[in-house]
């Protein structure tokens, strides 16, 4: 019983911490744009009334995600502001592993999910948690993956996605049998696809949880609890 004390008190100041912990990288308020960010606000902002515009005309679409919060400037983009350039570059990429993947979309969000688990990023996990389930990720399948548990009951696509990244993330590269299955079921570019949206949502994550970007006031989907180390 005395060894569950400390694990207890680490588990509580951990969530005290990320509940309370200042955003480092707040939005910049428009009168205080440079002339270079300003730019970078006008091209995002093109590219998100033509390619999200289209997406949310999809029924499947969160339409939490379709509300003029999103159009704007939010989430990731906030602080990568402070780089507009790499703000441009890596929402363009984010627009197209969201809308416009080859894979399928439970597939895409299998993957989005894993990336969002593995950094704890709670913005990432609220932002597609509906988007999963509403395109068919089964409710069992995100209930494992946010307990940290290998879900049980999956796909053979889903399998294949898991063992992929799991393979990846844990020796920093992948098998033969692994690749030759992946291969099998979505080719090289949904291959591509697969490692270019797991690197997205990690590389997303690292970013808003170095600027400790807080959740909209929105958030609706249950909280990733802290992962034992």
């Amino acid at each position: 019983m005395t060894r569950f004390w400390p694990f207890l008190f680490c588990l509580i100041i951990g969530l005290s911490i990320s509940s309370t912990a200042q955003d480092r990288m707040p939005k910049i308020p428009p009168d205080q744009l440079t002339e270079a960010q300003k730019k970078a606000v006008e091209e995002r902002d093109a590219a998100q009334k033509v390619v999200r515009a289209e997406a949310c005309r999809d029924p499947k679409m969160d339409q939490a995600k379709c509300t003029a919060d999103y159009f704007d400037v939010h989430g990731p983009m906030v602080p990568l502001l402070r780089s507009p350039e790499v703000m441009v570059a890596a929402n363009a990429m984010d627009n197209y592993l969201e809308f416009r993947s080859i894979l399928p979309p439970d597939v895409r969000e299998f993957v989005i999910l894993i990336a969002a688990r593995e950094w704890t990023q709670q913005y990432v996990w609220n932002s597609h948690y509906a988007n999963a389930i509403k395109h068919g990720l089964s409710l069992e399948i995100v209930n494992a993956l946010r307990e940290g548990r290998r879900p049980s009951s999956m796909s053979e696509n889903e399998e294949t996605v898991y063992d992929f990244l799991d393979e990846l993330r844990r020796i920093h590269s992948v098998s033969d049998p692994t690749y030759a299955r992946a291969l099998s079921k979505f080719g090289e570019q949904g291959i591509v696809e697969i490692v270019s949206a797991y690197g997205c949502y990690s590389y997303l994550s690292m970013v808003m949880n170095m600027a400790r970007t807080p959740l909209p006031k929105s958030a609706s989907a249950p909280p990733l609890p802290p992962l034992p180390r």
